[in-house]
């Protein structure tokens, strides 16, 4: 499935942002996909994941942030990252009226989009996706990161791989579990961060992708 052309939408006065729509013919709900913090929604990762995702009757917007749209690789602050995500929502609800709206990201994305949510919320958005949330950077193991998490009041989906070094098991599982019924935790046999895994475990990268996917489909499905 080819993605649709990109086009954009303004975050500020001066800033505007590209984005991509890969719409099947009848969405059921959408998802704003936000990228990772190394690459932009071009990446082969975040391509594949709305082509799969709009295989299974969602929409994906997925958009730059402006430090990608300039090429630098030095990440906006949080003000203008949380900012870039309430404009691709309103976006997002814009162009799909009537939806179950979505949000969340791949790593960086997904912690941006919580934190929009936590400081100022994101009208319309049902729930939140993380796919690989980044607890902590990788060899600083911490959980001050997840803070802002007691003040998202909506429903979230945690989908981590057991090797992910930015969120290792032992300190992960114990913040979804303060999280209660607001959040749940999928964990990925074997995959790190970018949800590769080894040729021992058996399975492809590919058939992992599906395995995320699916889990996130399901979960947006039973919120929808």
């Amino acid at each position: 499935m080819a993605a649709a052309a990109p086009f954009t939408f303004q975050v500020a006065p001066d800033t505007r942002v590209s984005a991509r729509a890969d719409v099947p013919e009848q969405p059921w709900a959408v998802l704003v996909l936000a990228h990772g913090a190394g690459a932009g929604m071009d990446h082969a990762f975040m391509a594949a994941a709305a082509q799969g995702l709009c295989a299974r009757g969602i929409a994906v917007l997925r958009y730059q942030f402006p430090y990608m749209e300039r090429g630098s690789r030095r990440p906006d602050p949080p003000r203008l990252a949380q900012a870039t995500v309430r404009a691709a929502v309103a976006e997002a609800g814009a162009r799909w009226p009537g939806l179950p709206l979505f949000a969340g990201g791949k790593s960086f994305g997904g912690r941006m989009s919580s934190q929009a949510q936590a400081e100022g919320g994101l009208p319309g958005v049902a729930g939140l996706v993380f796919l690989g949330f980044p607890l902590h950077p990788a060899g600083k193991p911490g959980v001050a990161r997840a803070q802002h998490l007691d003040d998202v009041a909506l429903p979230m989906l945690f989908v981590q791989g057991t090797r992910d070094e930015l969120a290792l098991p032992d300190l992960l599982v114990p913040v979804v579990a303060r999280l209660a019924t607001r959040a749940r935790l999928h964990a990925v046999e074997a995959a790190d961060h970018s949800f590769h895994v080894p040729a021992r475990s058996g399975r492809t990268d590919a058939q992992v992708l599906d395995e995320v996917l699916d889990v996130a489909a399901d979960w947006m499905r039973a919120l929808a």
